[in-house]
Formats: C-alpha cells, structure tokens, sequence
C-alpha cells in the first residue's frame, strides 16, 4: 500500500526564503497581525519560489494554464507584531499528481516558529478545465530542477 507521505515529500534544495516587515496596515487593533494577512504572507513566498527556481505565475500562463489554489491551511504559534521582521521560508512538496503543493513556515526576528501551512494549486486549462495529468511543462520544469 501506498501511503500519502511516500508520495509527497518536501525538497529541501526547493526552498526559498524571504524577509519581511510588518507593515501597520497588516495589524489588527491589538497591533498583531491579522490572521488573514498569514495567507497573503503565504502568496508572497509562492512567488519569491517561483521567480526564483523558474515556475512563476506568468510562467503557467505562457503555457496556457492557470493555477488556483483549492487548499490552504495556516497554523498559528505566535504572534507577529507592527514593526517587526520577519521571514517565510517557502518549500515545493513534490506529488506526482497534477498538482503544485507548498510548505511555509514563518519565523519572527528571534528565529521563533510563528505560523506554518500548507497550500495546494492545481492546474486548469485555457478554457478553465480541470487538467489530471501534470502539463508537459511542468513535468520538464520538473526534471530541470532534479524531481525527475
């Protein structure tokens, strides 16, 4: 039997990882950020990762797909206040379904673990069809980057 776990694994080489202040616009009236802000914070590191290692948005729309995201989950630790910096390290989880799967992880300037989650896209064609075997694209960006 094939469990979930032998066919997602993170890569740790796919990682990237960005710095951030919190800006005042991002808190809440106790001066903590709002929770909804850790999903746009999660937006943030899909894209670092895709411009970095050569899978951005405009990438998938050049190849005639889309991307939405059907999953995302946040979990919360700590909390991240007005002034601070932060990072989100972000890590391609590698599936052999169509599907694109992203770990993130938020740590504050003392390097303690603030959030964590998940987000999970799948591609849909040019005419919004859901696509079941991963695009020739994405399979070759795969093997560009040692998946394959």
């Amino acid at each position: 039997m094939i469990r979930r776990k032998d066919l997602y694994k993170e890569d740790s080489k796919l990682t990237v990882t960005k710095h951030f202040d919190v800006r005042f616009s991002e808190v809440d009236s106790l001066g903590i950020v709002w929770h909804g802000n850790y999903i746009i914070y999660f937006e943030d590191g899909r894209e670092a990762f895709g411009q970095k290692h050569g899978i951005s948005y405009l990438d998938v729309q050049v190849n005639g797909f889309t991307t939405p995201i059907v999953k995302s989950v946040c979990e919360h630790k700590l909390p991240l206040k007005y002034g601070e910096s932060a990072r989100i390290e972000t890590t391609f989880v590698d599936s052999p379904a169509a599907k694109i799967i992203f770990r993130f992880r938020i740590y504050n300037s003392n390097n303690q673990l603030v959030c964590f989650g998940e987000s999970t896209q799948v591609f849909l064609d040019k005419d919004g069809n859901l696509v079941l075997n991963p695009p020739s694209f994405f399979e070759e960006w795969k093997q560009k980057v040692g998946l394959l």
